[in-house]
């Protein structure tokens, strides 16, 4: 019988162990989703707009780095507000990660995580491939437009800002969308929106370039060579320099890590653990 990814760590350490990082990440997300639904569906407006742009008590203004620099770049100038927000929003991501925000706010995970899993427990294997590269040539083409167009073009289609504004306030064709984008996950490329298209998982990357959390495989020479992390890993290429390369760092440096965590869950040796980064000075 084939053996299940994460498995022994469940085996070993308990259902809660080998899946509290992904329990924690679906509660954020959904807590996300929650506070932003409280006023539309109850009146209690404990937040107000989506991720794009939104306001907690109609006091802190908070606004998404990547739809601001689209709207800097089609030549309009933002409020104060919409400034303050991307500062705030900006530092919090610079202090822990960008692409924490691809693995424990954006709502688009959750697709792609089902389609990942349905992968694996059907054993739906394709050889179809992009080129990682792709998203950035992406988001360079994304940040062109609104300059040659005046307009912030990608928002018309982004799945992220569609499936966010939908589920709050009616999805309308972003359903069909959010559909494709599964089965393409699913049957033709492996992690293929996040790990190869989506432009936004791209500039928050660049975002958290100097990032204070890391996964840090810390027990490396404990490791087993099972591959599970490998398995759920939404980009499985930045283990290869903390497990495999011979460099003496342990620390996952590769900017396209999410900082999800499912490394750490289904490794029944621990070799993984979230840790400070020694290179921003917070050892």
């Amino acid at each position: 019988m084939k053996r299940s990814v994460g498995s022994k760590s469940r085996e070993s350490h308990g259902f809660w162990y080998a899946n509290r990082f992904l329990i924690l990440r679906r509660f954020s997300q959904f807590s996300i989703l929650a506070l932003f639904l409280l006023g539309p569906l109850f009146g209690l407006w404990i937040m107000r707009g989506n991720l794009s742009s939104s306001r907690i008590l109609d006091t802190v203004p908070l606004t998404d780095p990547f739809v601001f620099t689209q709207i800097v770049l089609s030549g309009h100038v933002p409020e104060i507000n919409a400034i303050i927000g991307v500062v705030l929003v900006v530092f919090f991501y610079m202090l822990v990660g960008g692409r924490v925000f691809c693995s424990w706010v954006c709502p688009v995970n959750m697709i792609t995580d089902l389609a990942g899993w349905l992968r694996r427990k059907y054993s739906i294997n394709t050889t179809s491939k992009l080129d990682s590269g792709f998203r950035r040539v992406l988001l360079v083409t994304v940040l062109l437009l609104p300059l040659v167009t005046g307009y912030v073009v990608w928002e018309l289609v982004n799945p992220v800002s569609l499936m966010h504004r939908g589920i709050i306030f009616g999805m309308g064709y972003g359903w069909l969308m959010l559909l494709a984008l599964f089965l393409f996950d699913l049957f033709i490329v492996r992690r293929g929106w996040c790990g190869h298209v989506c432009p936004m998982g791209a500039f928050y990357a660049q975002l958290g370039r100097k990032r204070a959390l890391v996964i840090d495989a810390y027990q490396r020479d404990q490791c087993d060579d099972c591959a599970d992390c490998y398995l759920v890993c939404p980009e499985p290429q930045v283990l290869n320099q903390p497990l495999k390369s011979k460099s003496d760092s342990t620390i996952v440096s590769s900017i396209d890590c999410t900082n999800c965590g499912r490394c750490i869950d289904v490794c029944e040796p621990k070799v993984f653990r979230f840790s400070r980064d020694p290179d921003t000075g917070q050892a």
